[in-house]
C-alpha cells in the first residue's frame, strides 16, 4: 500500500473536530467523528473532490497556499502547521548532519556539570538521554534504566506515580515524536523507540494514532519524588549547535519556594548517598 502520511494526518486532524469548533451548526447524526471531508472544503475554501483526493493520497502536489488554508481550516498550531508541510514536501527538508555516535563531548559536559542547583540533561530526537549532570541522575532516580524520557513516560511502572499530571505528559511525549518522525523519517532509532512503544503501550498507540504534533514548550513540569515530595519545575531547551536534533534542557525551580527546597535537598541526599 502506498505511503500516505499526509492523508492520515488530515483525517487525524479532522477527526479531533466538532461543528461546534469551527462555529458550524451540527446537522444530522454522524456516523464517525470529526467533521466531515465536506465541512473541511468549505472551511479551507476548496473543492470538496480535491480534498477527498488528498486526503486518498490521489493527490499528492498541493501548494503551499492550499496547505496554509487547510491549517486553519482544521485549527493546527504553529508546530503542526509546519509538520503538514513537511509531509507534503512543500517546504525544503530539514539539513541532517552525517550520523555520528550519540556521545556529548567533554565541553557540554562540562556545561552540564557546571549547572549547580538545576537538573540538566542532554536529548536527542528519540528522547533518549544522552548524558545528565549529578542533580537530573538524582530527579529521575525513580526509573531503572533512566534512559529514554518516552519510554520512562509509558513503559517504567514508576512514570504514572512520577509524573503527577501524567496524561499531559504523554501528550506532550507523543508530540514531540510525531514532529521527529515529520522532521527525520529515516532515523532508525526514532523508528525503533515508536515501534517500540507501539508495541507493548495501548495509550502509546492511541495518541499517536491522532497525529498531534508539538515541540518541546516551557510549560511547568509537575513531578512526585519520593525522596522529597512535590516539585513544579519551569524548564529550558536549548537547541546544541553543531548537532541537529540534540537538544540541552534545563529544570528550574522559582526561589524560595518549596519545590526550590526539596530541589535542594534532592541534591543532598543524593550527594551523601554517593559518598556512602
Amino acid at each position: 500500500m502506498p505511503d500516505n502520511q499526509l492523508g492520515e494526518f488530515l483525517r487525524a486532524r479532522r477527526a479531533g473536530l466538532r461543528p461546534r469548533d469551527v462555529g458550524m451548526p451540527d446537522h444530522g447524526v454522524r456516523r464517525v467523528a470529526g467533521l466531515r471531508r465536506e465541512e473541511v472544503a468549505v472551511l479551507a475554501g476548496v473543492n470538496a473532490d480535491y480534498y477527498t483526493r488528498l486526503e486518498q493520497g490521489r493527490e499528492r502536489h498541493p501548494s503551499a497556499q492550499l496547505l496554509d488554508a487547510l491549517g486553519r481550516a482544521l485549527r493546527l498550531d504553529p508546530d503542526a502547521c509546519a509538520h503538514l508541510h513537511q509531509l507534503a514536501g512543500t517546504v525544503p527538508p530539514v539539513p541532517l548532519a552525517p550520523a555520528a555516535p550519540d556521545h556529548v563531548g567533554p565541553a557540554l559536559r562540562q556545561l552540564l556539570d557546571g549547572c549547580q542547583g538545576a537538573p540538566a540533561f542532554v536529548i536527542n530526537r528519540a528522547l533518549d538521554i544522552l548524558a545528565a549532570n549529578a542533580l537530573a541522575r538524582a530527579l529521575y532516580s525513580p526509573f531503572d534504566p533512566a534512559d529514554n524520557l518516552a519510554r520512562m513516560a509509558f513503559l517504567d511502572p514508576a512514570g504514572r506515580r512520577f509524573h503527577t499530571r501524567w496524561d499531559h505528559t504523554a501528550q506532550a511525549v507523543v508530540a514531540h515524536l510525531r514532529q521527529a518522525a515529520g522532521l527525520e523519517p529515516d532515523n532508525p532509532r526514532l523508528r525503533g523507540i515508536v515501534r517500540e512503544l507501539g508495541e507493548h503501550s495501548v495509550e502509546f498507540t492511541r495518541l499517536w494514532n491522532t497525529h498531534a504534533v508539538r515541540g518541546k514548550t516551557t510549560d511547568a513540569k509537575d513531578f512526585l519524588h519520593p525522596d522529597v515530595g512535590p516539585l513544579s519545575l519551569t524548564h529550558q531547551a536549548f537547541d546544541v549547535r553543531g548537532a541537529p536534533g540534540r537538544q540541552l534542557i534545563v529544570y528550574q525551580a522559582d526561589p524560595a519556594t518549596p519545590s526550590a527546597e526539596a530541589l535542594t535537598l534532592l541534591g543532598s541526599l543524593h550527594a551523601t548517598a554517593g559518598r556512602c
